[in-house]
């Protein structure tokens, strides 16, 4: 199975991206972010015209998520339960391995973390809160035991190496020592960071900021985009890697495609 996960900054503004991505890169899952579309508008035909089944939860000109499949999907869940107003961040899906269907699905959480604005704001401590609702959905839904996939984009640089800048953007939301905790202790359930599994090489970064000019040829990234697994299905993984060139393109996200191969 080859999973993708992407923050398209718009969906509708970047369709055309989006189509020739999925027709080179030929993904059975991708997971998308920022869609910001309401659900009657997402252009789902576009995606049904090439195979792709596609779940959303959306809203207008801010957050949303989509996850398209070309194997057999069912929603397990839009939002928390506790905050169904939130699924614009959160959508779960199962996915079946394999074409034929009749296996067990694969859980795939597509999130779209909060980014936080500032750690003095109020929205910084939604951000921690919101990491710590999505672990206790870990523990009451699954078990580390079995396979399940975590991607999207989270909003949170893991490590120094994970930001080109760590020494002088510690209180930035993204990379806050607080942020980074609650991420940690999220992915602490049982999940494995599937592209440091493969990759071991610093400046390797899936966000690009468009205010900062020339950030791509001056590196000045960050990884803040992420393919976890649970450690049976992380055994699995053969590898993970950013695919740097939808980000080269005319009027492109200023995030890049994160895509993943499991050997199901």
């Amino acid at each position: 199975m080859k999973i993708a996960t992407w923050n398209v900054n718009s969906i509708r503004s970047r369709l055309p991206l989006v189509v020739q991505f999925l027709h080179d890169e030929q993904p059975d899952v991708l997971c998308m972010q920022e869609t910001k579309v309401v659900d009657e508008d997402f252009p789902a035909q576009d995606f049904e015209e090439l195979g792709y089944h596609v779940a959303f939860a959306g809203e207008k000109s801010y957050n949303g998520v989509a996850t398209a499949s070309r194997l057999p999907m069912t929603v397990l869940q839009r939002g928390f339960e506790e905050e169904p107003t939130d699924a614009p961040r959160l959508i779960i899906a199962g996915i079946q391995p394999t074409p034929e269907g009749g296996r067990t699905p694969v859980p795939v959480v597509n999130t779209y973390v909060p980014q936080g604005r500032d750690p003095e704001d109020d929205a910084f401590r939604y951000k921690l809160d919101w990491l710590q609702r999505l672990r206790e959905l870990f523990d009451g839904t699954w078990t580390p035991r079995k396979r399940i996939l975590w991607v999207g984009d989270m909003n949170v640089a893991p490590t120094e190496r994970d930001v080109y800048a760590p020494e002088r953007l510690g209180n930035h939301p993204d990379f806050h020592p607080d942020a980074r905790a609650a991420f940690a202790h999220a992915a602490g359930w049982g999940f494995v960071d599937c592209f440091r599994l493969h990759n071991d090489q610093d400046g390797q970064y899936t966000f690009y900021d468009y205010r900062d000019r020339d950030s791509v040829e001056k590196g000045h990234g960050w990884r803040v985009d992420h393919v976890m697994a649970t450690g049976p299905l992380a055994k699995l993984c053969s590898g993970c890697w950013i695919d740097i060139e939808p980000r080269l393109a005319d009027r492109p996200s200023d995030h890049c495609p994160l895509i993943a191969e499991f050997e199901l």
